[in-house]
């Protein structure tokens, strides 16, 4: 069934307005929705921002029959090597240590404050924004993908099934394994492997890293407690190079879907 998707435009941002747009839906998101705070979020003006946003790209989805100002409803976060010279660090590295990531001498690519508008989960929406990292990557030559992706709330026993499960059978190489910082780093090995109920655990899953996971993703080793912003934090790893031909043709099937607006 072929939909027409010609009203979605995809784009990294041009300046301030763009990207204020963007922090604006990262406050829906990861405010009002998941209960976050930080910093330097300004709950009058409804923004969700932090200080790395200058640094890095910001890649747009927008809905072009919204009204000017309302028009952006998916976003990504790209930070290259080079800006994160230019931040002082990734933003991840609060909470992971990336250095068998950043020793490797592979061109890496931080992904980060991925979200869509509630509206738009579902459909296509995410399949142009796959399309556009794809796009990013290719230009770039980005040969390994990472960053922290997050389970809605605090209590790791909660969690205990989807984090062990992760932990046994999603474990990045070592040569690229970030690992939690002390401080606010989880064991996620909560459960031996023969006890767990592998369905349920795979449904507590949050859709996006279920996503990176069928692409042939891995997570690094131990979980982080982000209280600000009321998750706990697992850091995904894709290596490029490592995607099966099976998990190749998904991407590619999925970037060509979203390129023709077909479902």
């Amino acid at each position: 069934m072929e939909l027409d998707d010609s009203h979605f435009e995809i784009a990294l941002a041009r300046g301030p307005d763009d990207i204020r747009e963007a922090q604006r839906l990262r406050y829906a998101v990861f405010v009002e929705e998941l209960g976050g705070d930080g910093p330097l979020v300004d709950h009058a003006a409804r923004i969700e921002a932090d200080r790395f946003d200058p640094f890095f790209d910001h890649l747009l989805l927008r809905d072009l029959r919204r009204p000017e100002g309302e028009r952006v409803v998916g976003v990504y976060r790209l930070m290259r090597e080079a800006q994160a010279v230019e931040a002082g660090q990734f933003y991840s590295e609060d909470e992971y240590d990336l250095t068998r990531l950043r020793a490797s001498g592979r061109r890496l690519l931080e992904l980060g404050r991925s979200c869509l508008h509630p509206d738009y989960r579902g459909g296509t929406a995410m399949m142009h924004l796959w399309s556009g990292l794809a796009d990013y990557i290719a230009r770039h030559g980005i040969e390994v993908m990472f960053g922290v992706a997050s389970f809605h709330g605090t209590d790791p026993e909660a969690l205990a099934a989807p984090l062990s499960l992760l932990h046994h059978r999603h474990l990045a190489p070592e040569d690229l394994r970030p690992v939690a910082r002390e401080g606010g780093h989880l064991a996620m090995d909560l459960v031996a492997e023969p006890d767990l109920d592998r369905p349920a655990a795979i449904r507590e899953i949050p859709a996006l890293i279920k996503a990176y996971l069928r692409l042939g993703g891995f997570v690094g080793e131990g979980a982080f407690l982000d209280r600000p912003f009321n998750c706990i934090d697992v850091c995904l790893v894709m290596d490029i190079a490592r995607m099966s031909g099976k998990h190749r043709a998904i991407y590619d099937r999925d970037r060509a879907l979203a390129r023709e607006g077909r479902a």
